[in-house]
C-alpha cells in the first residue's frame, strides 16, 4: 500500500468536498483496537473539537497542520509525528494537507 498515492486520491476528494476534508480507513475500523485513518484537509478546514476515544498519534504526509487541546498547540509539518494528548482536541490544517491518525481504543471496563 503506497501511503504517498492514498495521500493524493484523498487530496483530490477533499478538494472537491464542500467541507474541504476526506478520509479514509487503511487499517482496522470500528471493530478492532487499532485503527488507522489517513485525512485529509485542504488549507483553513479543520476537524472540529471531539474527544480522544485512546492512545492516538497524527502522522503529517503531506502539508502543515496545527493540533489544538487544553489550550495548548503543537505545529506538524511533512515527516512530523504529534503525539495526541488525552480529552479534548482539534486538527487545522494551515495548508493543504494529509495526515495518518493513529489510535488504539482503551476499552472501558
Amino acid at each position: 500500500m503506497s501511503l504517498q498515492a492514498l495521500a493524493r486520491e484523498q487530496q483530490e476528494l477533499a478538494g472537491a468536498a464542500t467541507s474541504g476534508r476526506s478520509a479514509r480507513t487503511v487499517w482496522g475500523g470500528h471493530e478492532h483496537v487499532l485503527r488507522q485513518t489517513l485525512i485529509a484537509l485542504t488549507a483553513d478546514s479543520s476537524m472540529s473539537e471531539h474527544e480522544n476515544p485512546g492512545e492516538a498519534t497524527v502522522q503529517v504526509i503531506v502539508g502543515r497542520v496545527r493540533l489544538d487541546a487544553d489550550g495548548n498547540q503543537w505545529e506538524g509539518r511533512q515527516g512530523d509525528l504529534l503525539f495526541m494528548p488525552p480529552g479534548r482536541h482539534s486538527l487545522l490544517a494551515i495548508e493543504d494537507a494529509v495526515v495518518l491518525l493513529t489510535v488504539a481504543k482503551i476499552n472501558k471496563v
